[in-house]
């Protein structure tokens, strides 16, 4: 098997010795997992042709196509549009070739480059959501009539309701709220062509939060009120969702009474604490703090109270929990948070609100309650990535972290499985040189690279390498010769 990575660019390059051990990696999957990996990380460096010959060499043809596509686009960004439309073209999957090809399209598009991507277009099946890129680069730079010629050639009701509310937050983001309320009026319009029921639903949600922030509270109402309609005749998981959407709509909108009544309607109880949790957060903006306490309680209270047999989405539900233990902790209201972080069964959620209760803690000088909140966590790896974590917001207070980042390097060590405390040892790194540490970064390299040789996994050994590459790039700084060493012993134990 040919390879493109040498022996010495391996020994003296953090990617290159990545890439060399993914090229040498003996599973099909692990190949092609590494490779995922590190043929983005070339493209961030520019170095295309080499990002396409490793994506090439992939046996699995999805994982290739998917590579290729992103070696594409780069392409088109960079104007290299007939390297990539080659590459688009030798692409295998029907499916996949047709999103490549949208996809340089779109990318001349955001150049503002309208012809190439009407060129692209013009060898599309569906071309719909090209076209309404390009209408929608026209209308940025104040090309209004041929916009409108280009919004015109819409076929599907989806791609120009879409154009025009990325038009209408354009027109947002430069102040133009009339323009923006005139733009949204068309996208309702559009959006009631829209056959898929949940599509038209969430695209007239998606107008009516856009109505809001034009300040056009009228509008809003009205189209909330119509997406209200529609949502309560879906006879699925998606009703209740959009019924608290349209709920948030009519209360951000100004209307208690419409948003309370919706929220009648809704009958999964998931749906409803999620409902309740925007609901705290509407009124903690208010400065109704006491209100928002209670619609935070009765969130949790309702997801406490739901049975197995009622829950249609149990990740879903452990979401909702942790977003109302963190929402409790921006309150102040620390003890609480903790306690319903603890109680939520989903260990994951759990370690991450924690994580989030004890980075808000220490962003607010409450040092000894952060490093109480992280040491609930009760996984070791995750422990010292929320460590590291209230390190960072110390640093932000622009107060010392470099202890916690001592101590997190030292309990690394306790991390029995090797590619988290790689991972580890890798975020503490970032963080040493982004604190103006060098030599403890290099230090904490030196370990990292001694342990990633002690990954039993090929794919994972390169991923991790490859991340190593990410923090010395991020810190502009070069291999010293004691990093090289080992990336040479690395390479040596690979070819033996």
């Amino acid at each position: 098997m040919d390879y493109f990575i040498s022996k010495e660019r391996a020994e003296t390059d953090l990617l290159d010795c990545a890439a060399f051990l993914a090229e040498r990696v003996k599973s099909a999957d692990g190949h092609a997992e590494a490779m995922s990996e590190i043929v983005p990380r070339y493209l961030a460096k520019g170095d295309v042709d080499l990002a396409a010959e490793l994506a090439n060499a992939i046996d699995d043809p999805f994982s290739r196509d998917r590579l290729l596509i992103q070696v594409a686009e780069k392409c088109a960004q960079i104007d290299d549009d007939e390297y990539a439309m080659q590459l688009a073209d030798s692409i295998e999957d029907h499916g996949l070739r047709a999103q490549a090809l949208e996809r340089l399209a779109l990318v001349k598009a955001a150049k503002s480059q309208p012809e190439k991507a009407a060129e692209i277009a013009a060898t599309m099946e569906h071309p719909d959501f090209v076209y309404a890129g390009i209408a929608v680069n026209h209308a940025i730079n104040g090309e209004n009539a041929a916009s409108e010629k280009m919004l015109a050639e819409i076929d599907f009701p989806a791609a120009r309701a879409n154009a025009l509310q990325q038009i209408a937050a354009a027109h947002l983001r430069d102040d133009k709220k009339e323009k923006a309320a005139e733009t949204l009026a068309a996208a309702f319009v559009a959006a009631e062509e829209i056959e898929h029921d949940e599509e038209r639903i969430r695209a007239l949600c998606d107008i009516g939060n856009l109505y809001n922030d034009a300040g056009r509270r009228d509008k809003a109402i009205e189209t909330f009120d119509r997406a209200k309609a529609d949502a309560e005749l879906l006879d699925n998981q998606h009703r209740d969702y959009f019924l608290v959407n349209c709920a948030l709509g009519f209360l951000y909108a100004g209307s208690e009474d419409l948003s309370d009544r919706t929220l009648d309607l809704v009958r999964d109880k998931t749906q409803m604490a999620s409902a309740l949790l925007g609901i705290a957060r509407d009124q903690r903006r208010k400065e109704q703090n006491d209100d928002a306490f209670e619609s935070l309680e009765e969130a949790y209270e309702i997801l406490r109270s739901q049975r197995d047999i009622e829950t249609r989405d149990s990740r879903a539900k452990n979401g909702v929990i942790s977003s109302v233990a963190v929402q409790f902790a921006g309150f102040g209201k620390y003890d609480r948070a903790v306690e319903i972080a603890q109680e939520n069964p989903d260990p994951a959620e759990q370690y991450g609100a924690l994580t989030q209760i004890a980075k808000i803690q220490a962003s607010l000088g409450e040092d000894e309650l952060a490093r109480q909140t992280v040491n609930a966590i009760d996984e070791d790896s995750v422990r010292l990535f929320a460590l590291i974590a209230i390190s960072d917001a110390r640093a932000k207070r622009n107060e010392p972290a470099i202890a916690l980042l001592d101590e997190a390097a030292e309990l690394a060590e306790t991390v029995p499985q090797f590619a988290s405390r790689s991972a580890i040892l890798n975020d503490i790194a970032a963080k040493y040189f982004a604190g103006g540490h060098p030599e403890k970064a290099r230090s904490t390299t030196l370990e990292n690279l001694d342990v990633i040789a002690q990954i039993r996994d090929e794919s994972s050994q390169a991923a991790s390498i490859a991340s190593i590459a990410d923090v010395y790039s991020t810190a502009a700084v070069e291999l010293g010769a004691d990093e090289q060493e080992q990336l040479a012993k690395l390479v040596r134990k690979v070819e033996w």
